[in-house]
C-alpha cells in the first residue's frame, strides 16, 4: 500500500522538482495579459525587440547566478557594463586592433572580479559590502575619464560590432552568443565536477571544506565569470546602441538579482539554474516591454518586478515544503 502510494505521488514530486515551473507558469501568464491588452505584443516586430535587448541583461544575470549559487553576491556589474564599452573604444581610438582591445577588456573585467574576490575573501568582508564599494569607485572612475562625454567607437571597430550584435539570418549574434554562455554554464553547474563544488560552496561552507574543496578558489571563480561577463554585456549593448553611456548599467545589478530570484536561484546559495535565470531574464524583458506597449508609464517596471520577485520566493518556498510533504 506504501508502495503504491509512493508511486502515485512520483509524478507530483517529479513536477515540483522542476525548477523554473514557477517561473515558466509566470513568463506565460504575463505574456497572455500583455497580448490581450496589446493585441501586437507578439508581433514579428516587438519579439524582435525583445530579443535584441534580452541578452544584455540575460549575460549578466547568468554570472550573478554562478555567484550567487557560491553564497555571493556583486553589486558592481553595473558600473562594469558601464566601464566595458567605454575601455574597449578607448583602447581602439589608440589604434590597437579590435579584437586585441576587445579581449584586453575582457581581461580587465576579470581582474575587477578577481579583485572584489580577493579583498572579500582576504579580509572577511561580507561581499554586499565590497561589491557595493567596487561599484561606487567604477561607476566615479567611468565619469571622471569620461568628463561626461565618452569616446565614440572608431570605422575599424565595425568588423567587430558585427561579430557581437550583428544580425545572422533571423537573428541577432548576441543572441547567439547569449544562448553559447547559457549552455556552457549549464555544462559547467550540471554536468562538471568543479559544478558540484559550486553548490557544495554555496549549500554548506564547512561541510565543503571538509570535503576537501578549495571553496576560496570556487568563490573566486564565481567573482571572476561575473564582472567578465558584465563587461561583455555592456560591450554588446555599446555596440547594439552605436554610442557609450555613462550612466549605462544603472540598476541592472538589482534586475539581474531578480531575475535569477524569480528562476529558482536561494539568495543563501546553494541552489539555481542559468536556464530558470533566462526564464527570469525573459520574463523581465516582456514586462518592460509590453508596460511599453500598452502605453502605461514607465514607474510601473519597477512595481512589476518587486511583486514578481516576491511571489517567486512564495512559491518557490511552498513548492519546497510540499515536496518535503510528499516525501
Amino acid at each position: 500500500m506504501a508502495n503504491e502510494t509512493k508511486a502515485a505521488r512520483q509524478p507530483v514530486i517529479s513536477l515540483l522538482a522542476f525548477r523554473e515551473l514557477s517561473s515558466l507558469v509566470m513568463l506565460a501568464v504575463v505574456v497572455a495579459v500583455f497580448f490581450f491588452i496589446a493585441g501586437d505584443f507578439l508581433s514579428r516586430d516587438n519579439l524582435t525587440v525583445i530579443l535584441e535587448t534580452a541578452p544584455e541583461l540575460g549575460i549578466v544575470a547568468a554570472g550573478v547566478t554562478v555567484l550567487m549559487i557560491c553564497g555571493e553576491f556583486d553589486l558592481s556589474v553595473g558600473s562594469v557594463f558601464a566601464l566595458a564599452p567605454i575601455f574597449t573604444a578607448s583602447v581602439m581610438n589608440w589604434g590597437v586592433p579590435a579584437g586585441i582591445a576587445f579581449v584586453a577588456v575582457l581581461v580587465f573585467c576579470g581582474l575587477i572580479g578577481a579583485l572584489n574576490g580577493f579583498v572579500t575573501l582576504r579580509f572577511g568582508i561580507p561581499s554586499f559590502i565590497t561589491t557595493l564599494g567596487a561599484m561606487m569607485v567604477w561607476r566615479g572612475i567611468v565619469l571622471l575619464v569620461t568628463g561626461g562625454w565618452p569616446p565614440e567607437y572608431p570605422p575599424a571597430a565595425d568588423p567587430l560590432k558585427m561579430i557581437i550584435v550583428g544580425k545572422m539570418g533571423l537573428v541577432y549574434a548576441s543572441l547567439i552568443w547569449y544562448g553559447g554562455l547559457t549552455l556552457l554554464l549549464w555544462i559547467l553547474l550540471e554536468r562538471s565536477k568543479f559544478g558540484n563544488w559550486i553548490f557544495a560552496t554555496g549549500g554548506n561552507l564547512n561541510a565543503a571544506r571538509v570535503m576537501g574543496i578549495n571553496t576560496g578558489r570556487v568563490k573566486l571563480f564565481g567573482f571572476i565569470i561575473t564582472s567578465l561577463l558584465a563587461g561583455f554585456a555592456g560591450v554588446v549593448q555599446g555596440f547594439r546602441l552605436g554610442a557609450l553611456v555613462p550612466s549605462a548599467g544603472t540598476g541592472i545589478e538589482l534586475d539581474t538579482i531578480a531575475a535569477s530570484v524569480i528562476g529558482g536561484t536561494v539568495l543563501s546559495g546553494g541552489i539555481g539554474t542559468v536556464f530558470g535565470t533566462v526564464i527570469g531574464t525573459f520574463l523581465i524583458r516582456v514586462i518592460d516591454n509590453g508596460l511599453i506597449m500598452a502605453r502605461a508609464p514607465g514607474y510601473w517596471f519597477r512595481v512589476f518586478i518587486g511583486l514578481l520577485t516576491i511571489v517567486a520566493v512564495i512559491i518557490n518556498i511552498s513548492i519546497a515544503k510540499r515536496m518535503r510533504r510528499l516525501k
